[in-house]
C-alpha cells in the first residue's frame, strides 16, 4: 500500500477507538442540543398559543362541572331525608304537606311603580263610536302599554340670594351691631364655586364610576350650552379629595379595623412624576377590610410596586392578611400578628393556562385537568355551604370535613408529580406555584369567615381598570391619588348597597357642615346612611314638564 493510501488512518486500534468516542461525544452533545432546542420549540409554541388564546379566545375561566358533582350538590338534601326516613320504624307513616309553588310569569320586568306616569290617550272618533244598529257604544275596558321615556340632563342655576338689612333711621349710629347685616355664606365643598353636591356628584360619578374622562363630560357639557372645561372639573376632583382627607383617613382605619384585609395592586400612568419618565409604570394599591363587619375599601397611589408599600400600610395590623403570589408580600409570613392566606384562584389560574396554551378543552385528561378537577371540588365545597346559608362555624365544620381530605390528596399528589414535569413548562411552573403558595393556600381552613381566593378584591379593582382603559393616564401625582380616594369611596359605597351617585349627592351636602370627627365619621359609606340616602332620590324626585302635563 503507498504512503499516499495510508495518510490519514489510525495507526492502531487504540486510535481507532478512540476517534468512534469521541465522535460518540459529539453526537451525544448534538442530541443534548437537539433536546435543548426541541423544549424550547415546545415552550415557545406553549407560549405563543396561550397568548393567542388570552387574545383572541374565551376569556372565562370556567370549565365543565363534573356530572357527579352536580348530582351531589342537587341530591345532597334527598340523601338527607332519606337517611332520616330510614331511622324510622317500620309501620309508621307522616302526612307530607307539599308547599304551595309559585312560578314568575316570563317576559320583560315591569317598569317600576315609583316613577311617575303620563297618561297619554289613544281614542277613535265620535263616528266610529256609532253602532250600525243606531246606538253608542260604551267603554267597557282598556287596554295599557307602557314605555319609558327620558329627558336629558336637567340643568337649572339656583340663585342664592341673601338680603341686607340697615337701619335707616340711625343709619347704625345708635347700635353696637354691625350697620348691614346679612346671613352667612352657605357652606360649600368647593368655596367661592358654582360647584353645586349635584353637579359635583355628576361630574365625579361620571368619571370614577361610569369611567367618563373630564373632556367627554366637557363635550357633553356644551351639546347643553353650557362652558365647563376639562380643567376646571380636574381642579374640583383635587380640591374635593384634598378636604375630604380626614374621612379617607377614617376609611382607612376601617379598613384596618377588620379581621381580614385583602391586598391587590394595579398598574397606572402618571405622566408628571418627579425624577420618573411619563412612561414609567406607578401603582394603585388596593385593600379591603372584611370579614364579619361592613366592607371597607381604600386605595392608594404609590410610584412604584415595592412590598414596602403594603408593609408600611399594615403596620401594626393584627388579623388575616389574603394575597396573591406576588413576592412582594412575602414579609407578612415573617410578621407575628399576621397570617397570610393565599389565593386559589391564582393556583387555577396557572393550571388553566395550561390548557389554554395546548388548545383544548376540559375533558378531564392530563395532569392540569386533574389539578383542576380537584380545585373545583373546593370550589363546589363552598358554594354548597353558601348555598345552604351556613355561618362561619358551620362552614369550619363544612370543609373540615370535606375540603380537608382533598387538600390532603392534592399536596400527596403536588409532590408525586412535580418531578415528572419540565420544570421551565407552563405545567411545571403551575405546579412549583402551588407548592410554593401551599402553606397559605391551605390556610382558609383555619376560619369559616375566610374565602378560598381574593377575587372579591380584584371584582373591586376591575371598575378603575375599566376607567384606565378611556382616561389612559393621570396628570400628576395628587391626581392619582385623587383618584384613589374617590374610588375608595365609590367602591365602599358599591359594597354596601349605597348607590354611589346619591351617595355623593348627601357626601357633598353634610360634609361641608360636619363640625367633629363624629360627625364626619357618621357619613362613611358602612355608617348606616341607607335609609336616609335612599330618601335623597334624584332619579324620581322631579316635576313633569308643563307641555306633558298638560
Amino acid at each position: 500500500m503507498s504512503k499516499q493510501c495510508q495518510k490519514g488512518l489510525p495507526d492502531s486500534v487504540s486510535d481507532l477507538l478512540e476517534i468512534v468516542e469521541n465522535l460518540h461525544r459529539k453526537l451525544e452533545n448534538v442530541e443534548q442540543k437537539l433536546e435543548g432546542a426541541e423544549r424550547e420549540n415546545n415552550r415557545l409554541h406553549e407560549m405563543l398559543r396561550l397568548l393567542r388564546t388570552q387574545k383572541y379566545g374565551r376569556r372565562s375561566e370556567r370549565f365543565g362541572v363534573e356530572l357527579e358533582n352536580i348530582q351531589r350538590l342537587l341530591f345532597a338534601d334527598l340523601e338527607a331525608n332519606k337517611a332520616e326516613s330510614e331511622d324510622e320504624q317500620p309501620g309508621q307513616s307522616e302526612e307530607i304537606v307539599v308547599a304551595e309553588h309559585t312560578r314568575k310569569k316570563s317576559g320583560r320586568k315591569p317598569l317600576p311603580e315609583n316613577l311617575p306616569r303620563v297618561d297619554v290617550i289613544h281614542d277613535i272618533t265620535d263616528e266610529e263610536k256609532q253602532c250600525a244598529c243606531g246606538s253608542t257604544m260604551s267603554r267597557i275596558g282598556e287596554e295599557t302599554a307602557e314605555q319609558l321615556q327620558i329627558e336629558p340632563a336637567r340643568l337649572w342655576v339656583e340663585r342664592h340670594i341673601r338680603p341686607k338689612y340697615a337701619c335707616k333711621s340711625c343709619e347704625g349710629v345708635e347700635s353696637e351691631d354691625k350697620a348691614v347685616k346679612i346671613a352667612a355664606v352657605a357652606v360649600q365643598m368647593i368655596p367661592k364655586s358654582f360647584a353645586s353636591p349635584s353637579l359635583l356628584a355628576h361630574v365625579m360619578i361620571g368619571k370614577f364610576c361610569d369611567a367618563l374622562p373630564f373632556y367627554r363630560q366637557e363635550q357633553q357639557f356644551k351639546r347643553y350650552g353650557i362652558d365647563l372645561p376639562r380643567a376646571t372639573m380636574c381642579n374640583w376632583a383635587l380640591k374635593t379629595a384634598e378636604r375630604l382627607k380626614p374621612l379617607l383617613e377614617m376609611l382607612r382605619l376601617e379598613v384596618l379595623a377588620s379581621p381580614v384585609v385583602n391586598v391587590d395592586e394595579t398598574t397606572v400612568q402618571v405622566l408628571d412624576e418627579p425624577d420618573r419618565s411619563p412612561q414609567s409604570k406607578s401603582y394603585i394599591w388596593a385593600f379591603r377590610g372584611g370579614g364579619s363587619g361592613p366592607p371597607a375599601l381604600y386605595y392608594q397611589y404609590a410610584p412604584s410596586r415595592s412590598g414596602e408599600v403594603a408593609r408600611q400600610f399594615l403596620a401594626g395590623y393584627q388579623g388575616y392578611v389574603q394575597t396573591d403570589g406576588y413576592k412582594g408580600y412575602d414579609f407578612i409570613d415573617d410578621e407575628k400578628e399576621m397570617i397570610h392566606v393565599g389565593c386559589w384562584a391564582h393556583t387555577r389560574r396557572k393550571f388553566y393556562e395550561v390548557i389554554q396554551a395546548a388548545g383544548e378543552k376540559f375533558k378531564g385528561e392530563g395532569k392540569a385537568n386533574q389539578a383542576l378537577k380537584m380545585i373545583q371540588d373546593l370550589y363546589l365545597i363552598d358554594r354548597e355551604a353558601k348555598n345552604r346559608g351556613f355561618d362561619e362555624e358551620q362552614t369550619y365544620q363544612l370543609r373540615q370535613e370535606k375540603a380537608k381530605p382533598i387538600l390532603d390528596v392534592f399536596a400527596e399528589w403536588l409532590q408525586t408529580n412535580a418531578p415528572k414535569v419540565p420544570p421551565g413548562s407552563l405545567l411545571g411552573k403551575a405546579f412549583s406555584y402551588a407548592i410554593g403558595q401551599w402553606p397559605r393556600l391551605v390556610k382558609y381552613l383555619d376560619d369559616g369567615m375566610l374565602l378560598l381566593d381574593n377575587n372579591i378584591l380584584e371584582n373591586a379593582i376591575r371598575p378603575f381598570v375599566v376607567g384606565r382603559k378611556n382616561w389612559l393616564f393621570s396628570q400628576s401625582p395628587e391626581g392619582a391619588q385623587a383618584s384613589a380616594a374617590f374610588y375608595s369611596l365609590i367602591e365602599t359605597a358599591k359594597a354596601n348597597g349605597l348607590d354611589p351617585y346619591r351617595y355623593f349627592l348627601y357626601l357633598f351636602k353634610k360634609y361641608p357642615l360636619a363640625k367633629t370627627a363624629e360627625d364626619i365619621f357618621n357619613l362613611l359609606p358602612m355608617s348606616g346612611l341607607a335609609i336616609e340616602i335612599n330618601s335623597l332620590n334624584p332619579k324620581t324626585n322631579f316635576e313633569i314638564p308643563d307641555d306633558l302635563a298638560s
